[in-house]
């Protein structure tokens, strides 16, 4: 074929590109550069010709090849995008329709929880600190009178990380960094600005079973200041059980027990019914969460005078109070992601906690 008819077929099949759609342009590349297309044939040739000849033929069919490619491969984007546009238009939603009934959502029994336990501390002036999951040795264990030797470490094995870093087995991590933070600051100690904080979060430990699960959730309280005593970290904790749990009457018991970062330190239980399960009836008695005050190393190990300052802490596990609250036997069913449970125990979605419902 002449370069005359090699110009006329790359015109024509340039045309022919340009006018195809999906279905011809697949049919349209394999009759110009498939196995027995119109330019193959012509590369077939090149072995019959002589050297020169065929240097020079074969330098017009790469060129050719490379047009008819590159035009290929831009109609092909232009449809694939044309089709893409097509297939959103056809597909769109329309968000401002009404939700179906039975696709509704609804607000976790822990999300819930957690609200109504901010609403009842921030009422009480408690502010609400966050902090990360990945934490050190020291703020997680050391700095709260836990040594590497401690048979408390035991208690909370957890999921231990490459650098010496674990998953927190508790919230009381950031009462460690509130507290360091705390004393770095020189105004706050010159006016003796009190720490006043719950520290809501995800904790983890090696357990699992209907009771105990590798990560689950806490709600832990510090407070820090001069002439802080057990009465006020009694006062507290009985004020907010008894709304916590809508019962202003809800009998409340202070019992001495142990644990390595505050000294003395109380296990608290509530009145309850053993056999019928009633929370605040019967003579019956459930612990419900730990506390106690600050034990001085602690304060010491964050750069705090505990010759001058005194604090309570505490911490309540917020499935615990959730499944005693709302009846429910089983703490795997919190993570089981089932939509008919959550119907059941949910709550709407447009009720956020507030202090005048009740609770």
């Amino acid at each position: 074929m002449p370069a005359n008819d090699l110009n006329l077929l790359q015109a024509q099949a340039e045309l022919k590109i340009a006018a195809a759609d999906s279905d011809t342009l697949e049919e349209l590349r394999v009759s110009l550069l498939g196995k027995n297309g119109a330019i193959t044939a012509e590369l077939k040739t090149l072995g019959a010709m002589d050297p020169d000849a065929r240097k020079a033929r074969g330098a017009e069919l790469n060129v050719l090849k490379t047009v008819i490619t590159q035009a290929l491969a831009e109609r092909r984007a232009v449809l694939d995008a044309a089709a893409l546009e097509s297939r959103l238009a056809a597909e769109r939603i329309d968000v401002t329709a009404p939700v179906r009934p039975e696709i509704a959502g609804a607000i976790h029994p822990i999300s819930r929880t957690t609200e109504e336990i901010a609403a009842i501390f921030s009422a009480m002036g408690f502010a609400i600190k966050d902090g990360p999951d990945i934490e050190n040795d020291w703020n997680n264990f050391s700095a709260l009178n836990i040594a590497a030797h401690h048979p408390a470490r035991a208690m909370m094995d957890t999921f231990y990380l490459q650098g010496g870093e674990v998953l927190r087995t508790h919230t009381s991590p950031v009462q460690i960094r509130t507290m360091l933070e705390w004393a770095r600051s020189q105004t706050a100690q010159a006016t003796a600005q009190p720490i006043r904080i719950i520290v809501p979060g995800r904790t983890f430990r090696a357990d699992h079973d209907a009771t105990h699960s590798p990560m689950f959730h806490q709600t832990e309280g510090l407070v820090i200041g001069r002439g802080i005593t057990l009465g006020h970290l009694k006062g507290c904790l009985i004020d907010f059980l008894r709304a916590f749990f809508d019962n202003p009457a809800l009998p409340v018991r202070f019992r001495a027990s142990y644990f390595p970062f505050t000294e003395p330190s109380m296990e608290v239980d509530i009145g309850w019914n053993r056999k019928t399960g009633e929370i605040g009836a019967g003579s019956d008695w459930l612990e419900i969460l730990g506390s106690g005050m600050v034990h001085p190393n602690v304060l010491a190990n964050c750069g705090i005078d505990p010759r001058e300052f005194q604090g309570f802490a505490f911490g309540v596990g917020i499935e615990r109070i959730t499944m005693l609250k709302h009846g429910i036997a089983d703490l795997r069913l919190f993570y089981e992601s089932d939509v008919r449970w959550l119907r059941h125990y949910g709550f709407a979605s447009l009720s956020p906690a507030m202090l005048h419902e009740g609770f």
